[in-house]
C-alpha cells in the first residue's frame, strides 16, 4: 500500500491557473487513490498563514507533503512525476 500524499492548494475565487490545476487533479485523482487534497482560500486565516509561511505570492500555491512544489499552477506532467516519485 502506497502511503497518503497530502496536497494543499491555496487558491483564490475567480483564479484561472486554480481552475486549470483543480480539473487536472479532477482528471489524474482517480489514479492515486493515495492522494488527499485540501483547499484552502488564501483570503482566509489558515490561507494567510500559508502565504507567509511558504512565501506564496500567486494562486494556486501548490504544498505537497509539506513542502512547496509550485506557486500560479502547474502541468499534468508535473504533478505525474512528483506523483511517481513519492510513490518509489
Amino acid at each position: 500500500m502506497n502511503k497518503e500524499i497530502k496536497m494543499t492548494l491555496v487558491t483564490r475565487e475567480g483564479c484561472v491557473h486554480c481552475a486549470q490545476t483543480k480539473e487536472i487533479l479532477k482528471k489524474i485523482q482517480p489514479e492515486y487513490p493515495e492522494l488527499a487534497v485540501e483547499e484552502i482560500d488564501m483570503t482566509t486565516p489558515q490561507g494567510q498563514e500559508l502565504i507567509s509561511k511558504y512565501g506564496i505570492m500567486s494562486s494556486p500555491g501548490i504544498i505537497i507533503n509539506g513542502e512547496l512544489f509550485s506557486i500560479g499552477g502547474t502541468t499534468e506532467k508535473e504533478l505525474r512525476e512528483k506523483f511517481v516519485a513519492l510513490r518509489s
